[in-house]
């Protein structure tokens, strides 16, 4: 009896070491536990200090009769479709099959304050040697970075390009340049309308008020977009009637008539005029 629970005890600290426990995943599919610095990922923003590093700590549950094998595991965050930074551990591991492994790596997060700042979709991927996706968790990734970073400075190129598209259209419609045509019009404000959009969500997000995602990214897009489309289509025709008078140069005096013309030229008669000769040079008449 004591060697079978010496056994057993063995067994237990052996799987203990290793990350080997007893199958948490439920139905046939691979699921992952998180944890950063002790704190589970899940539904709360997960703090990513570029200042030090974090220690990760991933559980991967196999529920299914297959030998899944682990290469690299990811940590990304992404915004408006975009991957503003990615951070690649490789850590080989194998999860058998009902069972669940867990490993732990520290990670380098220094480079991270000069790629993001603010709340952005977080995703940590567990990929396979092939670079496909095993399982994956998401979350909200409180990133304490530069304005200046690679987010921020896409932020500030957005609103300079809004606030150049809203010049344009506006100057236009004060010099009563737009087109005619009411839709025309309209597609003239719509850029504008999308950048409006598209920095109200950067803004949100680098303020730490919300995240970017398609839940709030959309609204708020097609909201200003469909604004400034109304805007563009409501805006005044620039008839020629609306524009100001130009002043025009006087007409020239009209001609006078043939005879007035000739009134005043003296008379001369053919035949009173009288031919002179005069003498040639040696005589000659």
């Amino acid at each position: 009896m004591r060697r079978i629970m010496s056994s057993v005890g063995l067994l237990l600290l052996c799987g203990i070491f290793l990350g080997v426990g007893p199958a948490a995943a439920a139905g046939d599919e691979v699921t992952i536990d998180v944890t950063v610095d002790g704190t589970p990922v899940g539904d709360d923003e997960l703090l990513l200090d570029p200042t030090g590093s974090s220690r990760i700590a991933v559980t991967v549950h196999n529920g299914t009769d297959t030998t899944r094998h682990v290469k690299t595991i990811r940590l990304s965050g992404t915004a408006l479709a975009l991957t503003f930074f990615a951070y690649d551990t490789t850590v080989p591991f194998e999860v058998p099959a009902k069972q669940s492994v867990t490993r732990g790596f520290a990670l380098d997060l220094g480079q991270l304050g000069e790629q993001a700042t603010g709340l952005l979709p977080t995703e940590l991927e567990v990929l396979a040697a092939d670079r496909d996706v095993i399982a994956s968790i998401g979350t909200t990734g409180d990133v304490r970075g530069s304005i200046w970073s690679v987010y921020g400075v896409f932020g500030l190129a957005v609103f300079g390009l809004t606030v150049l598209a809203w010049a344009g259209a506006l100057f236009a419609l004060a010099r009563r340049r737009l087109p005619a045509n009411r839709w025309q019009r309209a597609m003239r404000f719509l850029p504008a309308g999308v950048g409006t959009g598209l920095v109200a969500v950067i803004s949100l997000s680098v303020l730490r008020i919300m995240a970017p995602s398609p839940a709030a990214e959309i609204p708020f897009i097609l909201g200003a977009a469909a604004g400034a489309f109304v805007l563009g289509y409501l805006t005044p025709h620039p008839n020629a009637d609306d524009l100001p008078d130009l002043p025009h140069a006087a007409p020239p005096p009209p001609s006078p008539p043939v005879e007035q013309q000739y009134a005043n030229t003296p008379f001369v008669d053919p035949d009173s005029t009288q031919r002179i000769t005069r003498p040639l040079p040696g005589g000659g008449a």
